[in-house]
């Protein structure tokens, strides 16, 4: 079970919608459902998450590349839209052939790889889970700081488990407009 939430911002705070997931086949999708919910190209945070298993964060910014983050990069590449997102962030060109050449791995300003930082070896003797091209790593996967300039630093963002979006909400100030559409 998913629940999904589209977060943009305006000059009176926060204003949430529901994100109807039935619609979305591609990160494409997502995204250009993302741009359509911005008002005067302010920033729209899409929410995902699946049964506390993995919580997904892709942030737009009018038209400037998107950003992603992925809690649990080998449980969300186990679900179909967490997997959109996986493929992504590991320059996967399965899919979305235009955002191949972004640079969404998380290793901006001198950071650590995020694919090997993160791996836990217990999924396999080489620490991965393979999704038949690239190995996706146990752990976060992506940019843990697209909302540091929101109130969300990257250290909380890590930490988060359980309920994340909440607390992602309550930080951003949305907390009452991401309950209404929950």
């Amino acid at each position: 079970m998913y629940f999904a939430a589209l977060l943009a911002r305006t000059e009176d705070g926060w204003e949430a919608s529901d994100m109807e997931l039935d619609d979305v086949e591609s990160l494409s999708d997502l995204i250009d459902l993302a741009r359509s919910a911005a008002v005067d190209d302010d920033t729209v945070v899409a929410l995902i998450e699946q049964e506390d298993a993995w919580f997904g964060v892709v942030r737009v910014d009018g038209e400037e590349d998107p950003r992603y983050f992925v809690s649990n990069a080998s449980a969300a590449a186990r679900s179909s839209y967490g997997s959109m997102l996986t493929k992504e962030l590991l320059g996967s060109d399965e899919e979305d052939d235009e955002l191949d050449e972004l640079d969404l791995d998380g290793t901006e300003d001198g950071e650590e790889d995020a694919i090997t930082a993160f791996a836990d070896k217990d999924d396999d003797e080489d620490g991965v889970v393979g999704t038949g091209a690239e190995p996706v790593p146990s752990g976060p996967l992506g940019d843990p700081r697209l909302l540091d300039d929101l109130g969300v630093s990257h250290k909380q963002l890590m930490g988060l488990d359980g309920d994340a979006l909440s607390e992602i909400a309550e930080s951003l100030g949305a907390t009452e407009v991401l309950e209404a559409v929950r």
